[in-house]
């Protein structure tokens, strides 16, 4: 499936100074601890989270304004940070576009000081508009918004059919963190539109699997069996207004018993989080998965591959990871690899140098061995274009 993120844009964001990120499909991030992967996809989160939830809270997540913006070498703060993204075709009518914001601090917190959504049809013409501390104008008749300076205007102007399929599609990123304590609780029996990002609802989503696609959940039931063994079926049960996950395991000379989520292990519900993300209808935008190795053990990296395939051949899949194992398969071509590296007090994230490169296309080392090796290099730095289409 060819990406719908085609680009990300950082400027002054958490350790990035000035970066822009392609994106492939699948795209893994490859990098040391410290080295940035986290700061990018929590870029990802943030970008999609303010879609729907108010600029103040998204920040205030993080630790606030301050914690989030770039420091210098000597600890100085930005005063600014700025996040924009790049779309390819995603819509019937829209050929492309481009979205962007920049966040400046104030002395009683902060503003909006610019903000720009570009979107160029198949038809030849553009719809734009162009936020500043001044005003707001657009291409639009009729496109006028009161919007709070403290405020993104997309998500407001995202109500206008001319501009929906934008918020649309940023707000539908997820990023996955599974916690495993979640999936132990009794969850909500309605809330199976859409993973949430730390598996809070999978009971539901399983739940919906079972009756619109069982078959998927066979294959979920037959992938945690192959992780877990003994175990043969994975299912939602009801639980008075709730949902429980109720796992079905050989036990020896008893045959099978029935297990609930708290008599599983963390790295057993944190895998079943992944599937379900995987196989949930309907899918994402895009699905970003921090270290997925993390949660299987290296005997079931085979597993893993297979989960990852079939998520890349149905949306658009961001892995970030530091596991030569992960890195062995040969589905994983040298464009699908992303290096990341902390170099003169800031994050860098290249596509890789040309000697890697060369070395994966006539198979003389897979991208595992060049890890293992310290030899997956990144290629030379560029310079990142600007935020907003009309700066120099």
């Amino acid at each position: 499936m060819q990406p719908i993120i085609k680009s990300l844009l950082l400027h002054r964001y958490r350790s990035f100074l000035s970066e822009q990120v392609d994106f492939d499909n699948p795209t893994f991030f490859v990098g040391q601890n410290g080295s940035g992967k986290s700061n990018l996809v929590d870029a990802l989160a943030f970008m999609s989270e303010a879609m729907t939830t108010p600029l103040a809270t998204v920040l205030a997540k993080r630790g606030g304004v301050t914690t989030v913006q770039y420091r210098s070498q000597r600890g100085v703060h930005a005063g600014q940070l700025g996040l924009g993204v790049v779309l390819g075709e995603f819509d019937a009518e829209i050929r492309g576009a481009r979205y962007s914001f920049i966040v400046r601090s104030k002395p009683n917190g902060f503003e909006v000081g610019r903000e720009q959504c570009i979107i160029d049809l198949f038809d030849g013409t553009t719809r734009q508009f162009h936020r500043t501390a001044d005003g707001f104008e657009s291409t639009e008749h009729g496109l006028a918004p009161i919007v709070n300076p403290a405020s993104l205007a997309l998500p407001i102007v995202g109500g206008d059919a001319r501009f929906t399929a934008v918020p649309r599609a940023l707000a539908a990123i997820r990023v996955y963190s599974i916690n495993p304590q979640k999936l132990r609780e009794p969850q909500d029996a309605n809330g199976h539109v859409g993973l949430h990002a730390d598996g809070d609802n999978t009971a539901a989503v399983l739940m919906a699997l079972m009756k619109e696609t069982p078959r998927d959940l066979e294959e979920i039931s037959e992938l945690v069996g192959a992780i877990v063994p003994g175990v043969m079926d994975v299912r939602p049960v009801p639980h008075g207004a709730k949902l429980l996950i109720q796992f079905i395991q050989k036990w020896g000379s008893l045959g099978a018993i029935k297990l609930s989520a708290s008599d599983m292990s963390d790295g057993t519900l944190r895998a079943l989080g992944l599937l379900a993300a995987a196989y949930q209808q309907p899918l994402p935008a895009m699905i970003a998965i921090e270290e997925p190795e993390a949660t299987f053990h290296p005997g079931a990296m085979g597993v893993l591959l297979e989960v990852l395939q079939h998520a890349a051949a149905r949306t658009q899949l961001v892995v970030t990871t530091h596991s030569p194992e992960l890195l062995d398969s040969k589905s994983i071509d040298d464009h699908h690899l992303r290096v990341v590296n902390w170099e003169d007090g800031r994050s860098h994230v290249a596509t890789l140098a040309e000697s890697s490169r060369e070395a994966m296309r006539q198979h003389l080392m897979g991208a595992g061995e060049l890890l293992r090796s310290n030899a997956l290099d990144g290629g030379p730095k560029t310079v990142a274009p600007p935020l907003f289409e009309d700066d120099p």
